[in-house]
């Protein structure tokens, strides 16, 4: 019969290592309950980051589509002028 958890060795530096000693002995729990707190934590903040970084995107292909059909509407004499100086802009600062 398996259980549910998993073990998983991780080596940490001296100076690390008792900083959770001693905020397990503070908290009354084991050293293991400090770093599976420390692990769901990065875990949830990654999947938060992972959210934010999909709702950016979202929102810059937002701006980027409406400014461009507002250029195309009502200033199409710009159009390719801000083309160009965009990808002139990219290749300066960016190398693409």
């Amino acid at each position: 019969m398996s259980t549910p958890n998993k073990h998983c060795t991780v080596r940490l530096d001296r100076a690390k290592y008792e900083r959770i000693v001693l905020l397990a002995a503070e908290g009354d729990c084991t050293p293991s309950d400090i770093i599976r707190a420390a692990v769901d934590r990065y875990l949830a903040g990654s999947d938060l980051l992972a959210s934010s970084c999909r709702r950016m995107a979202r929102i810059g292909e937002y701006q980027h589509l409406a400014l461009d059909i507002i250029i195309r509407e009502q200033f199409p004499e710009y159009r390719d002028r801000l083309v160009a100086e965009t990808d002139r802009r990219l290749e300066q600062f960016h190398g693409a």
